[in-house]
């Protein structure tokens, strides 16, 4: 895997209350900023709902990209997280 290919990978957190439409909402997000989306895993514990994403940022801006990820957590109500891949292996390295 080449620099450049790490560098257009992010992992996008979604951590809250179950409710329907955040899956919809996030990966429609994406899909209008030309991200996208290599692995996906989810689940729901007790009303809690978190999903894990791994993206493939490709020429958008990521900038872009986290804000509007955070303003769309705003209006779920959900925590949105996103971390370029590096930065995130970095952070949880054993």
């Amino acid at each position: 895997m080449s620099e450049e290919t790490k560098t257009d990978r992010a992992i996008i957190s979604v951590l809250g209350a179950d409710r329907s439409g955040i899956v919809a909402a996030v990966a429609g997000l994406l899909a209008e900023q030309d991200v996208n989306i290599l692995d996906i895993s989810q689940t729901i514990l007790q009303g809690m709902f978190t999903m894990t994403m791994l993206v493939d940022l490709g020429g958008a801006d990521f900038s872009k990209v986290h804000d509007g990820l955070d303003a769309l957590s705003g209006k779920l109500g959900v925590q949105v997280t996103i971390q370029r891949e590096d930065v995130f292996k970095f952070m949880y390295r054993l």
